[in-house]
């Protein structure tokens, strides 16, 4: 009786769970942004403003919080060419 209640109760939650798809790994079919990406929009908002000291504060973010994001990489390059070397790679 008792495992009959238990196997009843564990198809209950996984019947009623909601359902999760794996994250597609193509970047232009992903539905929400990735951090990197995020950083890198704000400092293009800071660069659009004229705002240098913000846009470089966030692209060092960028590249010393999330080495290994394709943001990071574009990110190194717009510092080197504000003259604003990126952090040493890790």
């Amino acid at each position: 009786m008792w495992s009959t209640t238990v196997a009843a109760a564990f198809v209950c939650a996984v019947g009623t769970a909601p359902m999760q798809c794996a994250r597609d790994p193509k970047p232009d079919k992903a539905m929400e942004e990735e951090p990197g990406e995020a950083l890198y929009g704000l400092a293009e908002q800071f660069r659009a403003r004229g705002d240098k000291d913000a846009r470089v504060a966030t692209l060092r973010y960028l590249v010393n919080r999330f080495p290994a994001s394709r943001f990071a990489e574009m990110a190194r390059q717009d510092l080197d060419a504000l003259g604003a070397p990126a952090p040493a790679k890790p």
